[in-house]
């Protein structure tokens, strides 16, 4: 019997669906509709598509391709990251709590904190790593648990399943940014998470060249209200955009079976250099929920961060010393980037409870020639030693 589309591989489903030869032409890569607008068969009767911003083929394609590779029953494409978290923020009941991960990216933090909790959702920051004193110390009022795993840039690992469990016996939605392990390596929804998010700026797209972010849920509801919030509020990224990301998605795998090996090349280094006091990467056997990463992820991810010795001045040091690791915000292309997340990323969780270390280096490791990446990275510690 032969599979159906969403019973074929993950590398099959990247590529194929939403991608269907154009039946017009034959095209193998459908042709990008540009079209702001559509005619239609009749006054308010039409083929599916009546104006961009409500919907468009190309966006279609992608959305149809991302909830396949997410085992989810629906997905939508928005005009960044954010713009996906926020209409995410805009399903939470008015007043309902938000429970933010202890270590999270700093322009999620700046949306919760600035946004969302100036304007009636408070929220407070838990450690997400103990599923049990979450359960015991649950914040009142709390309606959505806010997750990342591998967590940005401190690389903690959240037990999906044992806090969906947890979420749910409260009442309350459980939201994983799955930017960093990417659908190829973690699916969250089939561990018990509500909604997946994605910045498809980073490994979606993979190639530095656009800027996108994602939803995926299974629940009908929630999927009705996200839908809503996209064409209401218009945060939708244009056609070219959406084939970006997709012409990125079908190489998803390949790229990150490359970044996780020449992570483990990076790590090895690091793990014997003497002006390295810490390596954060959740492959390492003494790495703080390794056994949960081994459990729900298929391998480690591409994401290292470490700790200088010399603190804050000597970090900065390294970041401007690399020149195959290019100094630049981002991450999750093919490209290797260096930064200083205290300074750049995460420089609006400074004095906050998400605060970062002013001594880590956060690391995005590319598909580079491995050898050439350890010896870069080795030189410029070498400087500071």
């Amino acid at each position: 019997m032969t599979a159906t589309s969403d019973e074929r591989g993950f590398e099959t489903r990247a590529i194929h669906v939403g991608q269907e030869p154009d039946p017009v032409t034959g095209a193998v890569v459908p042709p990008i509709s540009l079209s702001t607008t559509f005619a239609q068969l009749g006054v308010a009767r039409h083929r599916g598509w009546e104006y961009a911003r409500s919907g468009n083929p190309t966006r279609a394609a992608l959305e149809r391709c991302i909830a396949s590779l997410e085992g989810a029953r629906h997905a939508f494409a928005f005009a960044s990251g954010l713009a996906a978290e926020d209409a995410v923020l805009r399903q939470v009941p008015p007043g309902g709590g938000i429970a933010l991960g202890g270590d999270a990216y700093g322009g999620t933090f700046r949306l919760i904190d600035k946004v969302y909790g100036a304007s009636g959702h408070p929220w407070v920051a838990v450690d997400l790593t103990d599923p049990a004193a979450l359960d015991r110390d649950w914040p009142a009022g709390t309606k959505v648990v806010w997750a990342e795993t591998p967590t940005n840039p401190a690389m903690a690992v959240v037990d999906i399943a044992a806090v969906a469990e947890v979420a749910h016996a409260h009442g309350a939605w459980l939201v994983v940014d799955n930017t960093f392990a990417t659908p190829y390596l973690q699916q969250p929804l089939s561990l018990g998470a509500d909604v997946v998010v994605h910045s498809s700026t980073k490994y979606l797209g993979g190639h530095s060249d656009v800027v996108g972010g994602a939803v995926a849920v299974d629940d009908d509801d929630l999927a009705a209200g996200l839908q809503f919030t996209q064409n209401a509020v218009g945060a939708v990224p244009s056609p070219v955009d959406c084939y970006l990301v997709q012409r990125g998605l079908k190489t998803l795998a390949v790229r990150m079976d490359r970044h996780c090996d020449n992570a483990r090349a990076v790590v090895e280094m690091l793990r014997a250099h003497p002006a390295v006091e810490r390596v954060l990467w959740p492959g390492l056997p003494d790495h703080p929920g390794h056994d949960v990463a081994e459990r729900q992820m298929r391998d480690f991810g591409g994401m290292v961060s470490f700790v200088v010795r010399g603190g804050e001045e000597a970090a900065v040091r390294v970041c401007e010393s690399t020149e195959v690791f290019t100094l630049a915000e981002s991450l999750g292309a093919v490209e290797s980037l260096i930064e200083h997340p205290a300074r750049m990323t995460h420089a609006s969780a400074a004095g906050s409870p998400l605060a970062v270390d002013p001594g880590l280096v956060r690391l995005s490791v590319g598909i580079e020639t491995a050898d050439d990446l350890v010896a870069d990275l080795r030189a410029a510690l070498d400087a500071v030693t």
